[in-house]
Protein backbone atom coordinates (compact mmCIF):
# COMPACT_ATOMS: atom_id res chain seq x y z
CA UNK A 1 0.00 0.00 0.00
CA UNK A 2 3.23 2.43 0.63
CA UNK A 3 4.52 1.42 -2.29
CA UNK A 4 1.48 2.17 -4.16
CA UNK A 5 1.00 5.84 -2.76
CA UNK A 6 4.92 6.68 -3.16
CA UNK A 7 3.98 6.04 -7.11
CA UNK A 8 1.32 8.05 -7.09
CA UNK A 9 3.02 10.90 -5.61
CA UNK A 10 5.91 10.46 -7.49
CA UNK A 11 3.72 10.11 -11.13
CA UNK A 12 1.65 13.59 -9.94
CA UNK A 13 4.82 15.04 -9.14
CA UNK A 14 6.33 14.35 -12.73
CA UNK A 15 3.72 15.01 -14.03
CA UNK A 16 3.13 19.02 -12.94
CA UNK A 17 6.78 19.08 -13.65
CA UNK A 18 6.35 18.38 -17.51
CA UNK A 19 5.11 21.50 -18.27
CA UNK A 20 7.60 23.88 -17.20
CA UNK A 21 10.29 21.86 -18.28
CA UNK A 22 8.95 20.17 -21.66
CA UNK A 23 6.43 22.89 -22.64
CA UNK A 24 6.65 23.78 -26.09
CA UNK A 25 6.34 26.86 -27.98
CA UNK A 26 3.65 27.10 -30.72
CA UNK A 27 3.50 30.51 -33.39
CA UNK A 28 1.31 31.75 -36.30
CA UNK A 29 0.77 34.47 -38.19
CA UNK A 30 -2.38 35.41 -39.85
CA UNK A 31 -1.00 35.63 -43.37
CA UNK A 32 2.25 35.06 -44.92
CA UNK A 33 1.91 37.91 -47.41
CA UNK A 34 0.78 41.36 -46.51
CA UNK A 35 0.83 44.60 -48.41
CA UNK A 36 0.68 48.68 -46.45
CA UNK A 37 -2.10 49.11 -44.08
CA UNK A 38 -2.67 45.33 -43.09
CA UNK A 39 -1.84 44.46 -39.67
CA UNK A 40 0.56 41.52 -38.89
CA UNK A 41 -1.05 39.29 -35.90
CA UNK A 42 1.17 37.25 -34.22
CA UNK A 43 -0.56 34.77 -32.19
CA UNK A 44 0.05 31.19 -30.38
CA UNK A 45 0.90 29.13 -27.26
CA UNK A 46 3.19 29.00 -24.80
CA UNK A 47 3.53 28.95 -20.33
CA UNK A 48 0.71 30.31 -18.32
CA UNK A 49 1.82 34.04 -18.07
CA UNK A 50 5.43 34.03 -19.46
CA UNK A 51 7.43 36.63 -20.53
CA UNK A 52 7.78 36.42 -24.71
CA UNK A 53 9.87 38.57 -26.69
CA UNK A 54 9.09 39.79 -30.16
CA UNK A 55 11.21 40.43 -32.96
CA UNK A 56 10.87 41.22 -36.67
CA UNK A 57 13.60 40.77 -38.68
CA UNK A 58 14.16 43.17 -42.26
CA UNK A 59 15.52 41.04 -45.47
CA UNK A 60 18.81 42.83 -44.22
CA UNK A 61 18.50 40.73 -41.15
CA UNK A 62 18.63 44.07 -39.15
CA UNK A 63 15.99 44.54 -36.36
CA UNK A 64 12.91 46.58 -37.96
CA UNK A 65 10.25 45.79 -34.82
CA UNK A 66 11.46 44.55 -31.38
CA UNK A 67 8.21 43.98 -28.65
CA UNK A 68 7.22 42.42 -25.66
CA UNK A 69 4.46 40.65 -24.27
CA UNK A 70 2.95 38.24 -21.35
CA UNK A 71 0.99 35.32 -22.12
CA UNK A 72 -2.64 34.26 -20.58
CA UNK A 73 -3.36 32.38 -18.01
CA UNK A 74 -3.74 29.81 -20.20
CA UNK A 75 -0.22 30.41 -22.30
CA UNK A 76 -2.11 31.83 -25.22
CA UNK A 77 -1.38 35.03 -26.73
CA UNK A 78 -2.77 37.21 -29.77
CA UNK A 79 -0.46 40.25 -30.53
CA UNK A 80 -0.92 43.09 -33.32
CA UNK A 81 2.98 43.53 -34.27
CA UNK A 82 2.63 45.67 -36.71
CA UNK A 83 0.86 47.50 -39.38
CA UNK A 84 2.95 47.11 -42.32
CA UNK A 85 3.83 51.01 -43.48
CA UNK A 86 4.15 52.08 -47.06
CA UNK A 87 7.49 51.04 -48.64
CA UNK A 88 10.50 52.32 -48.15
CA UNK A 89 14.07 52.64 -47.54
CA UNK A 90 13.41 51.49 -43.86
CA UNK A 91 10.65 48.90 -44.87
CA UNK A 92 11.06 47.96 -48.44
CA UNK A 93 9.29 45.18 -49.92
CA UNK A 94 11.26 41.75 -49.42
CA UNK A 95 11.04 38.85 -47.24
CA UNK A 96 10.94 39.22 -43.38
CA UNK A 97 11.61 37.24 -40.31
CA UNK A 98 8.93 36.72 -37.31
CA UNK A 99 11.08 35.50 -34.07
CA UNK A 100 9.12 34.66 -30.62
CA UNK A 101 11.81 33.93 -28.17
CA UNK A 102 10.66 32.27 -24.67
CA UNK A 103 12.37 34.11 -21.55
CA UNK A 104 11.34 30.54 -19.63
CA UNK A 105 11.44 27.64 -21.56
CA UNK A 106 15.81 27.61 -22.03
CA UNK A 107 15.22 30.94 -24.37
CA UNK A 108 13.39 28.45 -27.27
CA UNK A 109 12.86 30.71 -30.22
CA UNK A 110 10.28 30.11 -33.09
CA UNK A 111 10.28 31.24 -36.30
CA UNK A 112 8.34 32.44 -39.41
CA UNK A 113 8.71 33.95 -42.54
CA UNK A 114 6.59 36.29 -44.22
CA UNK A 115 6.96 38.33 -47.32
CA UNK A 116 5.74 42.33 -47.84
CA UNK A 117 4.37 43.24 -50.98
CA UNK A 118 2.74 45.77 -53.27
CA UNK A 119 -0.05 42.92 -52.90
CA UNK A 120 -1.71 40.25 -50.99
CA UNK A 121 -2.87 38.05 -54.21
CA UNK A 122 0.47 35.81 -54.17
CA UNK A 123 -0.78 34.26 -50.83
CA UNK A 124 -0.90 30.97 -52.59
CA UNK A 125 3.15 30.90 -53.93
CA UNK A 126 5.35 29.63 -51.06
CA UNK A 127 8.07 33.08 -48.97
CA UNK A 128 11.24 32.26 -50.79
CA UNK A 129 14.29 34.14 -49.87
CA UNK A 130 16.50 34.16 -52.31
CA UNK A 131 20.54 35.65 -51.64
CA UNK A 132 22.83 36.94 -54.36
CA UNK A 133 26.23 36.59 -53.96
CA UNK A 134 28.63 38.99 -56.08
CA UNK A 135 32.93 38.49 -55.85
CA UNK A 136 35.20 41.71 -57.28
CA UNK A 137 38.52 40.03 -58.00
CA UNK A 138 41.03 42.03 -60.20
CA UNK A 139 41.74 40.13 -62.93
CA UNK A 140 45.77 40.24 -63.18
CA UNK A 141 48.24 39.86 -60.20
CA UNK A 142 51.75 38.82 -59.54
CA UNK A 143 53.17 36.05 -57.83
CA UNK A 144 54.31 36.72 -53.50
CA UNK A 145 52.11 40.13 -54.06
CA UNK A 146 48.81 40.17 -51.77
CA UNK A 147 45.56 41.46 -53.96
CA UNK A 148 42.47 42.17 -52.62
CA UNK A 149 38.95 40.42 -53.00
CA UNK A 150 35.33 41.61 -52.05
CA UNK A 151 32.06 40.38 -51.59
CA UNK A 152 28.58 41.78 -51.50
CA UNK A 153 25.77 39.29 -50.35
CA UNK A 154 22.09 40.98 -50.80
CA UNK A 155 18.97 39.74 -50.29
CA UNK A 156 15.82 41.16 -51.79
CA UNK A 157 18.12 44.10 -53.35
CA UNK A 158 19.24 44.64 -49.81
CA UNK A 159 22.46 43.76 -48.39
CA UNK A 160 22.78 40.64 -45.65
CA UNK A 161 25.15 39.91 -43.09
CA UNK A 162 26.86 40.70 -40.34
CA UNK A 163 29.48 38.08 -38.83
CA UNK A 164 31.54 37.38 -42.57
CA UNK A 165 32.58 33.61 -40.12
CA UNK A 166 29.34 32.29 -40.98
CA UNK A 167 28.16 33.81 -43.54
CA UNK A 168 31.49 32.92 -45.70
CA UNK A 169 32.47 30.17 -43.45
CA UNK A 170 33.25 27.92 -46.48
CA UNK A 171 34.51 29.72 -49.27
CA UNK A 172 37.51 29.09 -50.53
CA UNK A 173 40.13 29.57 -53.44
CA UNK A 174 41.09 27.11 -56.33
CA UNK A 175 44.95 27.01 -57.22
CA UNK A 176 46.05 26.50 -60.88
CA UNK A 177 48.28 23.39 -59.32
CA UNK A 178 44.81 21.67 -58.55
CA UNK A 179 44.48 22.43 -54.26
CA UNK A 180 41.73 24.48 -52.46
CA UNK A 181 42.83 27.20 -49.84
CA UNK A 182 39.96 27.54 -46.94
CA UNK A 183 39.38 31.61 -46.19
CA UNK A 184 37.24 30.64 -43.53
CA UNK A 185 38.13 34.06 -40.74
CA UNK A 186 39.73 35.77 -43.72
CA UNK A 187 37.06 37.63 -44.10
CA UNK A 188 36.78 41.48 -42.73
CA UNK A 189 33.37 43.60 -43.22
CA UNK A 190 33.60 46.68 -44.68
CA UNK A 191 29.98 47.26 -44.54
CA UNK A 192 27.16 45.11 -43.67
CA UNK A 193 26.65 42.99 -46.73
CA UNK A 194 30.63 43.94 -47.81
CA UNK A 195 33.44 42.03 -47.09
CA UNK A 196 37.05 41.91 -48.09
CA UNK A 197 39.89 39.50 -47.79
CA UNK A 198 43.24 39.98 -48.78
CA UNK A 199 45.02 37.25 -50.51
CA UNK A 200 48.37 36.89 -51.28
CA UNK A 201 48.91 34.09 -54.27
CA UNK A 202 51.88 31.40 -53.93
CA UNK A 203 51.34 29.89 -57.74
CA UNK A 204 51.44 31.48 -61.32
CA UNK A 205 48.16 30.75 -63.05
CA UNK A 206 44.50 31.31 -63.02
CA UNK A 207 43.35 31.81 -59.34
CA UNK A 208 39.52 30.58 -58.68
CA UNK A 209 37.93 32.51 -55.65
CA UNK A 210 34.80 30.49 -54.65
CA UNK A 211 32.31 32.52 -52.45
CA UNK A 212 29.91 30.64 -50.80
CA UNK A 213 27.49 32.22 -48.46
CA UNK A 214 25.01 30.61 -46.03
CA UNK A 215 22.16 32.68 -44.90
CA UNK A 216 18.92 31.49 -43.05
CA UNK A 217 18.97 28.20 -44.49
CA UNK A 218 19.49 29.67 -48.05
CA UNK A 219 23.08 28.91 -49.67
CA UNK A 220 24.22 31.03 -52.68
CA UNK A 221 27.77 31.28 -54.33
CA UNK A 222 29.59 33.30 -56.62
CA UNK A 223 32.91 33.33 -57.82
CA UNK A 224 35.79 35.65 -59.96
CA UNK A 225 39.29 34.40 -61.68
CA UNK A 226 42.59 36.52 -61.30
CA UNK A 227 45.46 35.10 -63.60
CA UNK A 228 48.78 35.34 -61.41
CA UNK A 229 51.41 36.80 -63.23
CA UNK A 230 55.35 37.03 -62.95
CA UNK A 231 55.17 40.14 -62.20
CA UNK A 232 52.65 42.54 -62.12
CA UNK A 233 51.42 45.21 -65.02
CA UNK A 234 52.79 48.14 -62.61
CA UNK A 235 56.33 46.10 -63.13
CA UNK A 236 55.71 45.82 -67.09
CA UNK A 237 54.98 49.26 -67.17
CA UNK A 238 58.18 50.22 -65.38
CA UNK A 239 59.89 48.82 -67.99
CA UNK A 240 58.15 50.02 -70.79
CA UNK A 241 58.53 53.61 -69.47
CA UNK A 242 62.53 52.58 -68.63
CA UNK A 243 63.00 50.93 -72.42
CA UNK A 244 61.31 54.25 -73.19
CA UNK A 245 63.70 56.50 -71.66
CA UNK A 246 66.65 54.53 -72.89
CA UNK A 247 65.02 54.92 -76.56
CA UNK A 248 64.42 58.47 -76.07
CA UNK A 249 68.48 58.93 -75.26
CA UNK A 250 69.42 56.70 -77.84
CA UNK A 251 67.73 59.00 -80.42
CA UNK A 252 68.88 62.10 -78.79
CA UNK A 253 72.30 60.46 -79.31
CA UNK A 254 71.82 59.89 -82.54
CA UNK A 255 70.60 63.49 -83.44
CA UNK A 256 74.03 64.70 -81.87
CA UNK A 257 75.61 61.92 -84.38
CA UNK A 258 73.83 62.92 -87.49
CA UNK A 259 74.98 66.78 -86.41
CA UNK A 260 78.21 65.88 -86.53
CA UNK A 261 78.49 63.64 -89.45
CA UNK A 262 76.13 67.00 -91.35
CA UNK A 263 78.94 69.33 -89.72
CA UNK A 264 81.86 66.46 -91.11
CA UNK A 265 79.97 66.59 -94.43
CA UNK A 266 80.45 70.14 -94.76
CA UNK A 267 83.80 69.87 -93.48
CA UNK A 268 84.77 67.13 -96.50
CA UNK A 269 82.45 70.07 -98.88
CA UNK A 270 84.75 72.23 -98.16
CA UNK A 271 87.97 70.43 -98.04
CA UNK A 272 87.33 69.07 -101.68
CA UNK A 273 86.72 72.48 -102.85
CA UNK A 274 90.03 73.42 -101.35
CA UNK A 275 91.95 70.49 -103.00
CA UNK A 276 90.17 71.54 -106.28
CA UNK A 277 91.52 74.95 -105.86
CA UNK A 278 95.05 73.95 -105.06
CA UNK A 279 94.77 72.13 -108.14
CA UNK A 280 93.96 74.20 -110.50
CA UNK A 281 96.87 76.32 -108.31
CA UNK A 282 99.41 73.80 -109.24
CA UNK A 283 98.00 73.42 -113.09
CA UNK A 284 98.80 77.00 -113.06
CA UNK A 285 101.90 76.76 -111.93
CA UNK A 286 103.09 74.30 -114.23
CA UNK A 287 101.69 76.22 -116.92
CA UNK A 288 103.96 79.31 -115.78
CA UNK A 289 107.08 76.54 -115.47
CA UNK A 290 106.47 75.42 -118.73
CA UNK A 291 106.13 78.80 -119.89
CA UNK A 292 109.62 79.84 -118.15
CA UNK A 293 110.92 76.60 -119.71
CA UNK A 294 110.73 78.27 -123.09
CA UNK A 295 111.56 81.62 -122.42
CA UNK A 296 114.57 79.78 -120.91
CA UNK A 297 115.57 77.92 -124.01
CA UNK A 298 114.98 81.17 -126.25
CA UNK A 299 117.63 82.45 -124.01
CA UNK A 300 119.95 79.38 -124.49
CA UNK A 301 119.60 78.37 -127.89
CA UNK A 302 121.64 81.79 -129.01
CA UNK A 303 123.98 81.85 -126.65
CA UNK A 304 124.79 77.80 -127.46
CA UNK A 305 125.14 78.91 -131.04
CA UNK A 306 127.47 81.90 -130.17
CA UNK A 307 129.40 79.50 -128.35
CA UNK A 308 129.31 76.77 -130.90
CA UNK A 309 130.83 79.30 -133.42
CA UNK A 310 133.69 80.61 -130.85
CA UNK A 311 134.37 76.72 -130.80
CA UNK A 312 134.80 76.58 -134.22
CA UNK A 313 136.74 79.56 -135.31
CA UNK A 314 139.15 78.61 -132.25
CA UNK A 315 139.82 75.13 -133.84
CA UNK A 316 140.36 76.83 -137.33
CA UNK A 317 142.85 79.30 -135.97
CA UNK A 318 144.46 76.27 -133.90
CA UNK A 319 144.59 74.27 -137.47
CA UNK A 320 145.86 77.07 -139.41
CA UNK A 321 148.83 77.47 -137.24
CA UNK A 322 149.76 74.10 -137.65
Amino acid sequence: MKFQILFLIFSILLIVQIPSSYADLVVSTNSKVYAPSHNLQVYGTGLSEENLILRLFAPDETIAKFDQLTTNPDGSFNYSLLTWPQPSTNFPYGTYTVEVISTEQNGISKKIDVQFSSTTELLDVPVQRVVNTLVFAPEVAAINQPIRVFVQTTSDGLLIGNEPAQLLGTTHVHLPSGISVTLTNSFKTLHQGLYYVDYTPIEEGTHVFHVVAFSQGTTSHGSAATNVLSQDLGGISEQIIRLNTILDDTSKELNVLKSEIEGFDTTLETASIKIDESTGTISTSVEFISEASSQLNSLLFPIIASIGIIVALQIAILARRR
